[in-house]
């Protein structure tokens, strides 16, 4: 009945550019609302650390790269001194069980309001189509969100440049690598997907100029920091936050094309089947032409189990596959895959709260020892 640990898809070995991975069950990025005033807080590092296993990757939560990027309560940022040097004890504690450790840096772009932005002016985006308002991350609250700018043709550089900056950012923090977070509905999608972006500029339009905006960046974020520490996120798709396409086979194609002439380390796909915030949906599409396109290292994300995840990997859709809720609500995860122990239910409820430790290092392991 039981397979062998040695056998398992999912614990094999890989490697990922210069990093030796020991086995390919990657913490996804997750949104926790727990970094005070914009800045990472202590109870980070035990949380990171409890997920960190010898030659494991991790992904942080999305973070912001500038006083504009920010939609929601207490995520954190990577713009100023103090949310550097906030962020080093954390990677340390990564680093110290044998992690590897990339920083999500984000821009949400429209899905904000005034109240997180600088004076209170409005949110930025490709469009100054409005978004509607909608159930927030908790189920209950409504979110509103601002109408946003439009930003101008001459103000994009900037933009870039303060993904530029993130970057540079997380690797004085120590980071091994950072993940451009190009999906979901936030800044750089807004410009992908035609059902958002409505500019009559360069960055509009043609399938070539609306990647415009995300490869500046790809491009600015590999000559800051190197290739082989450059990773994105990318949900061609999904639909999140109003931010459909017409066509995203030809987009998801047409980026990771455009992905290999720069030799980023991996890019990080969502499933089509995930179309909307944490809902597996039936889908005729697959990953897998842009998987065969790519040349880098290729992570999936997006309602795996154990099962799905080694077949994955057995299949070739995937080299690494990304876990989310899974493993938020399980430290041990890779442990437990092994031995295909029962596994923790998460707890919807406590995902987004400020509690330093209610749903967020209080998730027992195995070995409650550990």
């Amino acid at each position: 009945m039981g397979e062998q640990a040695s056998t398992l898809p999912l614990l094999t070995p890989y490697k990922l550019g210069k990093f030796d991975l020991s086995h390919r069950v990657v913490l996804a990025p997750l949104t926790r609302q727990r970094s005070y005033g914009n800045v990472p807080q202590p109870h980070a590092i035990l949380y990171y650390s409890q997920r960190t296993s010898k030659g494991g990757l991790l992904i942080t939560e999305a973070t912001d790269i500038s006083k504009t990027a920010q939609g929601y309560i207490d995520t954190p940022g990577i713009w100023t001194r103090e949310q550097v040097e906030a962020w080093k004890p954390i990677v340390s504690a990564v680093h110290a069980k044998g992690g590897v450790f990339f920083c999500q840096i984000w821009h949400v772009g429209r899905v904000s309001n005034s109240g997180f932005q600088p004076d209170g002016q409005a949110p930025i985006s490709s469009t100054d189509k409005a978004l509607k308002p909608q159930i927030g991350s908790n189920g209950i609250d409504v979110e509103e969100f601002t109408p946003p700018r439009r930003l101008r043709t001459d103000e994009i550089p900037q933009i870039v440049n303060d993904f530029t900056l993130a970057a540079r950012n997380a690797m004085e923090a120590g980071f091994d690598g950072v993940e451009i977070h190009g999906a979901h509905g936030y800044l750089i999608d807004q410009f992908l997907k035609d059902e958002v972006n409505d500019r009559t500029d360069q960055y509009g339009g043609s399938l070539e100029n609306r990647c415009r905006f995300a490869l500046e960046i790809v491009e600015a974020v590999v000559n800051e920091v190197g290739a082989d520490r450059v990773g994105i996120r990318l949900s061609p798709f999904a639909n999140y936050m109003e931010s459909g396409d017409s066509n995203p086979m030809d987009l998801g194609l047409y980026l990771v094309n455009s992905l290999n002439k720069y030799g980023i380390l991996y890019c990080h796909m969502v499933e089509p089947r995930m179309k909307t915030l944490g809902e597996k949906s039936e889908c005729p599409h697959s990953l897998v032409p842009m998987r065969k396109a790519f040349n880098g290292t290729f992570i999936a994300a997006g309602g795996f189990d154990r099962e799905d995840g080694n077949n994955a990997v057995v299949e070739g859709r995937a080299d690494l596959i990304v876990f989310g809720r899974l493993f938020l609500a399980n430290p041990d995860l890779p442990k437990r895959f092994e031995l295909n122990a029962p596994l923790n239910k998460y707890i919807r409820k406590t995902f987004y709260i400020s509690d330093p430790v209610l749903g967020y290092t209080d998730y027992p392991f195995l070995d409650s020892s550990a």
